[in-house]
């Protein structure tokens, strides 16, 4: 797999489906998150802070959107490793923006009371 240095670099290099997967996904999460997002571990994510959030990786005809601590959150994501869950984005249509936002929004509450 190419190593790639930004996040535009990483999407431009997938194929038409997914990039019009991340076409809708990523302006969803950088307004609903504090910082844009950056490649960690190969993907783009989206911190507070320094703690990782979510993620959104290109697999071969879908995208993850994984979130880090998501079993916490649950409603409508998939269990995943340790406590992340997930949700398979396999087209533009399947990006529903309120609901990305609310993952977000608890998600970063998460990270708040954790910090706290």
């Amino acid at each position: 797999m190419p190593k790639f240095t930004t996040v535009a670099e990483y999407v431009a290099a997938q194929p038409e489906a997914l990039r019009e997967v991340y076409a809708a996904l990523l302006p969803a999460l950088d307004a609903a998150m504090p910082a844009p997002a950056a490649l960690y571990h190969g993907a783009p994510t989206w911190k507070a802070g320094k703690n990782p959030v979510c993620l959104a990786k290109a697999y071969s005809s879908y995208v993850t959107l994984a979130f880090w601590r998501g079993q916490l959150i649950g409603d409508g994501l998939e269990p995943s490793a340790r406590e992340m869950a997930h949700v398979k984005l396999r087209s533009a249509e399947d990006v529903d923006t309120e609901q990305i936002a609310a993952w977000v929004r608890q998600a970063l509450a998460l990270e708040t009371e954790s910090a706290a």
